[in-house]
């Protein structure tokens, strides 16, 4: 019966190599899963209480709110409300940028998983070729009394190798790709406020640019009324 004890005695030192790169993998995925878990927030629900503290004039609480939040929406809104007042297009530009700062942070590390996915069947290839190779050189060796005993331990090194490699690549192959889905999304968590971030930003600016009514109380009404009234006679 074949056992872990029976892989790990007739990997040779390739096994060795292709179980280190998948423990590799698998830490690398379970922190950036983590990591991307963590980001994900409502962003909704966020922005409006941003909204909310900023139209009340509490900017400080606004930016508190920013700092306590984690995750790249957080960041890209506290860049937003220090950057205001500028121009709308310095203001999307310095938009644009954290965003990219952003996805280049979520994406971090990201490559090694794909990488590991992609070489590990080829050192199971690579394995069975030295086994096969192996069981070649004793078929020479022992020839013409060639026993089962002389080729098998060379197959078995090269069927193991391979096996593990696909044991390894297939997960991480799987773990790759669920990363990007989480970070799509997050992409679109942050395409998403900066819409309403510049959208917020041209309200508050038009308001404030509007000019302010004038109220007239009802005894300055009839004084004026009188006035009119005595220029008339």
């Amino acid at each position: 019966m074949l056992s872990f004890r029976f892989f790990m005695e007739n990997g040779g030192p390739l096994l060795w190599i292709i179980l280190a790169m998948g423990i590799v993998g698998l830490v690398v995925f379970f922190e950036r899963s983590l990591h991307l878990h963590r980001s994900r927030i409502d962003v909704t629900d966020f922005l409006q209480g941003i909204f909310n503290s900023i139209s009340r004039g509490n900017v400080a609480e606004a930016k508190l709110l920013c700092e306590e939040t984690h995750g790249p929406v957080a960041r890209l809104t506290a860049l937003a409300i220090s950057h205001r007042q500028t121009d709308r297009e310095v203001f999307e530009n310095d938009l644009n940028q954290i965003a990219t700062a952003e996805i280049s942070r979520m994406e971090r590390r990201l490559s090694v998983v794909s990488l590991i996915a992609h070489i590990t069947p080829m050192l199971g290839i690579l394995g069975t070729i030295l086994g096969i190779l192996k069981s070649l050189v004793a078929m020479q060796a022992d020839a013409p009394m060639v026993q089962t005993a002389d080729i098998t331990p060379g197959l078995i090194y090269g069927c193991i190798t391979t096996v593990a490699g696909l044991v390894v690549a297939i997960p991480c192959y799987i773990g790759f790709h669920v990363l990007v889905v989480k970070i799509d999304r997050l992409i679109l968590d942050m395409r998403h406020a900066c819409s309403e971030l510049l959208n917020f930003r041209d309200r508050l600016l038009s308001e404030s640019n509007q000019p302010t009514p004038i109220v007239v109380s009802a005894e300055e009404r009839k004084t004026i009324g009188l006035a009119d009234a005595g220029e008339q006679q």
